[in-house]
């Protein structure tokens, strides 16, 4: 049976691309509030995995059952359209969902302030940083209000004090308006500071191995990363992931 607080829920998902078996037998759920990342070897199907759950790809066997179609996808590259300023990428979301002009930039603006670029609202991507991109690119997905986030690596290509001030502002919106939410990255130590829950894959064909409740509560300061008890859960964490990598 499915739970009813599940916002998504994966039932013994296989998913293979012709003679390649990218997952197999993949069961989870997310719950509400909930901020799940998933860490595991290159090329293992974590990508794949946000992509079933957009629905973006369609399972080979298995069932997907997703509660909600408010969701927000947030990719390793911004991929912010050059000609269009800050303001008009945030608002593009809505502008395809056909939400009115004057509200959609009403919203544009809002989630503007919530990442710290309103200063930027009418400035082309290029005269942003790497960071700020993705502020804007995390902006763009905020505007529909998703009840489902799911992260592919975004903070990945940043400086590490980049990435941890990112890591920040997200835990921020998701410790003020909290969401369901799936993120896939290769750090470990980023995995433990955002999450809830840590889930361990294998190498392809992915499948889930382990899982780690993280027990520290929201919001967690930056200076989290540096007590003992973050370090022997992260040190855990890393001990799985060796084993299947």
């Amino acid at each position: 049976m499915v739970d009813d607080d599940a916002v998504i829920s994966f039932r013994d998902v296989t998913k293979g691309f012709g003679a390649i078996r990218a997952l197999t037998s993949v069961s989870l759920e997310i719950r509400a509030g909930e901020f799940v990342a998933i860490i595991g070897p290159s090329g293992c199907g974590k990508s794949t995995l946000l992509r079933l759950a957009s629905r973006l790809e369609h399972p080979s066997s298995g069932s997907i059952v997703r509660r909600t179609e408010r969701i927000g996808y947030v990719f390793q590259e911004p991929t912010l359209m050059p000609w269009r300023t800050v303001r008009r990428n945030v608002e593009l979301l809505a502008e395809l969902e056909g939400v009115d002009r004057r509200l959609r930039r009403e919203r544009a603006d809002a989630v503007l302030r919530l990442v710290g670029l309103d200063e930027f609202a009418d400035v082309l991507p290029a005269a942003l940083s790497g960071g700020m991109k993705m502020r804007a690119s995390l902006a763009r997905s905020l505007l529909l209000d998703p009840e489902l986030f799911l992260f592919d690596e975004p903070f990945g290509a940043l400086d590490q004090i980049t990435r941890h001030r990112l890591n920040a502002e997200l835990m921020a919106l998701f410790t003020q308006r909290p969401f369901a939410a799936l993120f896939v990255t290769h750090s470990v130590e980023e995995a433990v500071y955002l999450s809830s829950r840590v889930l361990v894959m294998s190498a392809r064909p992915g499948r889930l191995v382990d899982a780690f409740e993280v027990p520290f509560p929201y919001p967690r300061p930056n200076a989290l990363r540096y007590e003992p008890a973050f370090a022997t859960l992260a040190g855990r964490v890393a001990s799985s992931l060796a084993e299947v990598a």
